[in-house]
């Protein structure tokens, strides 16, 4: 009997403990950032499958050119994307390039940095403006791509969103067509102060402009984003967003500096500084990249070139402020968005 009695219970302590730990394993297993969506702006839906790559990039006035193929489409937008300082190895941000460029559109990546001392930030801007001067020349000549520079646009991080803001006040100086629209992301100089202007007052009023921040930006903060957006004064379609912390359980997406980080190999220039040292050790893609990054360039440019899509890019609207939703319903914590005074 009582070794009868003592099987029975060793079983039943057995099966409550199975099942506490099922329960326990499922309830985890099954809490997860939403994913990529599979319509609309950010998403999973593209029209070429290949990326074509071009180098001419030896020089600090150089850049990276990547072309949509598989099919090769006959017209397609030039998009530039500037990196922040340091962060000249394209394989940093090549996961949001790799979507772009499958959208449809041109990427330019131009270098702008010999290294991360050469050359001066004050010169920035004008190296980026040659590689696109070269760039110009490049696609007439060597591509069988006929690119539209009619609405040209500018995805830019960190240093790469103080360089964009005087190029698209400055761009006849500069020698460039103009910018029409700019999405820039945790924009700042930190320490440094090179290529900052007083004003961004001469901002065209038809310019399209989102300035994303996050809340643990330890690295720029949000006060060169602020200032570009409230001097800003005559751009009727801009827009402030921050971005914060959204975690449960131990899962989630952070808030700092470096979020629109997407590293991808397949676009490594062979460069090893810290910077791209940094970028392979804390890089991913989640919900942050899908729902706000990826979501709000694609829209901007939707937006800025045909006229559709602008609720996911302006307004704080839901569309826009939307990360998505947490597997078991709950949302992500919204973007949260500061639009000019109607007057």
């Amino acid at each position: 009997m009582y070794h009868h009695f003592c099987t029975k219970c060793s079983l039943f302590f057995l099966l409550g403990a199975l099942l506490y730990a099922s329960a326990c394993w499922s309830q985890t297993a099954e809490l997860q950032l939403p994913p990529q969506a599979s319509t609309g702006p950010g998403s999973g839906e593209y029209q070429h499958e290949e990326v074509r790559f071009l180098d001419f990039a030896s020089e600090p006035d150089g850049y990276w050119m990547f072309l949509p193929a598989a099919p090769t489409p006959s017209r397609a937008p030039v998009l530039v994307f500037v990196h922040g300082y340091g962060a000249y190895n394209p394989m940093i941000y090549g996961q949001w390039i790799r979507h772009l460029v499958r959208k449809g559109n041109i990427v330019l990546f131009p270098r702008y940095q010999e290294n991360i001392f050469s050359p001066r930030p004050d010169d920035f801007a004008a190296n980026v403006a040659q590689a696109l001067i070269d760039a110009q020349q490049e696609l007439t000549t060597q591509t069988s791509i006929e690119a539209d520079w009619s609405q040209l646009t500018f995805i830019a991080h960190s240093y790469g969103g103080v360089i964009t803001a005087d190029l698209a006040v400055n761009f006849e100086a500069y020698g460039i067509p103009p910018i029409q629209a700019a999405l820039l992301c945790s924009p700042g100089t930190g320490p440094l102060t090179g290529g900052r202007l007083k004003t961004y007052a001469d901002l065209p009023e038809d310019f399209h402009l989102l300035v994303m921040v996050s809340e643990d930006d330890f690295v720029v903060g949000d006060e060169f984003g602020l200032k570009v957006y409230q001097t800003a004064e005559r751009v009727r379609r801009r827009n402030f967003i921050r971005q914060f912390a959204s975690k449960r359980e131990g899962v989630g997406v952070s808030a700092g500096h470096n979020e629109c980080y997407g590293v991808d190999l397949a676009f490594d220039s062979g460069m090893r500084n810290f910077t791209a040292k940094r970028a392979l050790r804390i890089t991913k893609v989640d919900a942050v990249d899908y729902h706000g990054y990826w979501k709000l360039g694609d829209a901007l440019l939707d937006c800025a070139q045909r006229g559709v899509h602008c609720e996911y890019a302006f307004g704080n609207t839901e569309e826009q402020r939307s990360l998505g939703e947490w597997s078991d319903g709950q949302t992500v914590r919204e973007l949260e968005v500061i639009v000019p005074e109607t007057k």
